[in-house]
Order: structure tokens, then C-alpha cells, then sequence
């Protein structure tokens, strides 16, 4: 059991640093976007898209650097005790605060899941079936077989009128990740309850 949980924390812990070190320049394309953005508006006529394909750009920055931001300590933790604890009763404590963690991510995780089936078409209380049905479609029919289960594409209220299914699917693998890592979190706060060190 150890070995498989080693192998768990060394594979998700590998994948989100990778990841997390590749969307941390994701700064210097929001910077980019935004500064293409106001030269325009200055110098040319103003592009309709740069606002909300600077806002994608942040989600995306935001929610996939979760997962490395939770592996590296960097959220948010109010030090006032926590750093004069023994490091057993630190792992106790957060332990205890990576299950309240999960429960979170969990429903915004099925949020995730239920907005993205809607911005689909499906208008049902399964969102799961949904994508199961969809992804059974798009096997067994290629892309027309997948349209058939889509319904009416949601788009964005905006002059540009982007399709939201996208950054909603990459808020939902984000969600995802942070899910594993924080699984991965609490595999080593139990080890380093138990005296050990993965």
C-alpha cells in the first residue's frame, strides 16, 4: 500500500509542478493581451476581444496553477499558531483542513461539470450521463455524432460572443488536479502523522 501511495504522490506531485511551472508565465501572456489591448484602444480601433480573452487567460492561470500552488504551501494559512506547532500536529491539522478542501473542490468540481453541460445544450439534472453520452457519440460517430447530443451552444453575451464551453472545460480539469493533489496532500500529512516522509 505504501509503494502504490508513493507512486501516487510522485506521479500527480510530477505533473503539477511541470504544469504549474509551464501556466506561471501565463502572467506575461495576460500582461501581453492587456497591453495589445490599450495600444489598440490608443492607436487603432479598439478589438473587442482582448477584455474577455484576457479574462480566460487569467481562469487559466488561476485554476491550473491551483494544484501547484496547494503542492507548494503558497495558499492562504493563518500562521499565528500554525508555526509554533510540532510537525506532527501540523499534519494533524492539515489533514483535517485538506478533507474540508476536497468536499469543497468536490462541488465546485460537479458545478464545473453541470455549467460545461450547459453550455453544451444539456439542460438536465445528469451532467455526467451527459458527457458519458457524448463521449460514446463522438466514438461510435466521429464529430456528427457528437453534434447530435449537443444542443444549443452557449455563447457569451458580449460583442464578441465567444463560445464558453472551452474555459469551462479547462476549469473542470483544473478543479480535477487540484482534487488529485490535495488527495496527494493527504497521503503525506498521514505518512508524516505516522513518523514518515514520502
Amino acid at each position: 500500500m505504501l509503494r502504490v501511495a508513493r507512486a501516487y504522490v510522485h506521479v500527480i506531485d510530477g505533473f503539477n509542478r511541470g504544469l504549474g511551472r509551464i501556466i506561471m508565465y501565463g502572467v506575461f501572456a495576460m500582461a501581453a493581451i492587456l497591453l495589445w489591448s490599450s495600444i489598440s484602444k490608443t492607436f487603432f480601433n479598439p478589438s473587442l476581444w482582448t477584455l474577455e480573452v484576457a479574462q480566460f487567460a487569467m481562469v487559466t492561470y488561476y485554476v491550473l496553477g491551483g494544484p501547484y500552488s496547494i503542492q507548494m504551501g503558497s495558499n492562504v494559512r493563518m500562521d499565528l499558531f500554525y508555526a509554533e506547532w510540532s510537525h506532527k500536529k501540523k499534519a494533524w491539522f492539515d489533514a483535517f483542513t485538506i478533507l474540508l478542501l476536497i468536499f469543497y473542490l468536490g462541488i465546485l468540481f460537479y458545478g464545473g461539470v453541470s455549467s460545461t453541460a450547459y453550455s453544451l445544450g444539456y439542460f438536465g439534472t445528469e451532467p455526467f450521463l451527459f458527457f458519458k453520452d457524448l463521449i460514446v457519440a463522438f466514438l461510435t460517430g466521429g464529430p456528427a455524432g457528437a453534434s447530435e447530443v449537443i444542443g444549443f451552444i452557449e455563447r457569451s453575451p458580449t460583442a464578441w460572443r465567444p463560445y464558453l464551453w472551452p474555459i469551462k472545460l479547462i476549469m473542470i480539469f483544473g478543479f480535477f488536479l487540484m482534487l488529485l493533489q490535495c488527495i496527494s496532500e493527504l497521503i503525506k500529512d498521514i505518512a508524516r502523522i505516522r513518523g514518515e516522509e514520502l
